[in-house]
Order: structure tokens, then sequence, then C-alpha cells
């Protein structure tokens, strides 16, 4: 009985996780801001909406990598492009794109080096 409880707790929260993320991901990336002047001749209500894009970064040596700021996010395999100078990663490392760049991240998530516009 107390195992099937667990079992049951650990796959409602398996379940659970990936929905609250997906909701987390969906909230609309519009302000409104409001503002009201009062003159003595009449009130003034001005909206002004401001809708946000995602914002990406520009990756530099030694910041944390997160890729959720990485556009284009993607492991690539660096035999592919020994023209655009990307040489065999360390052990724990590994090469990622971030738009046109192509970053070299270790494990603990540092990034170690970067090669700007390695793609067209």
């Amino acid at each position: 009985m107390f195992k099937k409880l667990i079992k049951a707790t650990v796959a409602a929260s398996l379940i659970a996780t990936p929905m609250i993320a997906a909701n987390a991901q969906a909230q609309r990336r519009e302000v409104t801001t409001t503002t009201v002047k009062h003159r003595p001749n009449g009130t003034v209500v001005k909206k002004t909406t401001v809708r946000r894009g995602p914002t990406y970064r520009t990756w530099r040596q030694g910041q944390r990598f997160d890729r959720r700021y990485a556009q284009n996010y993607r492991v690539i395999d660096y035999r592919q492009y020994r023209a655009q100078r990307l040489g065999a990663p360390g052990r724990g490392q590994q090469w990622v794109r971030s738009g046109r760049d192509a970053v070299l991240v270790a494990g603990n998530g540092n990034v170690l080096r970067v090669v700007p516009r390695a793609f067209r």
C-alpha cells in the first residue's frame, strides 16, 4: 500500500513538472503602463504597451552558460565545422551553437571559448 502511494506521488510529480514549466514560458511578454496626468483643463490618460521579445546574449569567456538565453541553441559536432576553427573539446566539454556563434562550454556551465560568427 505504501509503495503504491509513493509510486503514484512520483508519477504525478513527473507529469505535473513539464506542465508548470510550460505555463511559466507561456507568460505574455507585454507590459502595459498607464499614465494619468491631471491638468487644469482636464485629465489625460495615456496607455503605453511594450512588447518584449526574447533576450539573447553575446557570450564572453568566463561567463556562466545558460541555454535559455542562447538563440538557436544546439550541441554541435566539431568535426563537421573544422573550417570554422573549432578544435576538439576536452573531457567534459562540448561545443554548442548560440545564434551565429560557436561556444565551448565546460561541464560545470562555464564558457571557455567563443568563436564569433562561426555560422552563416
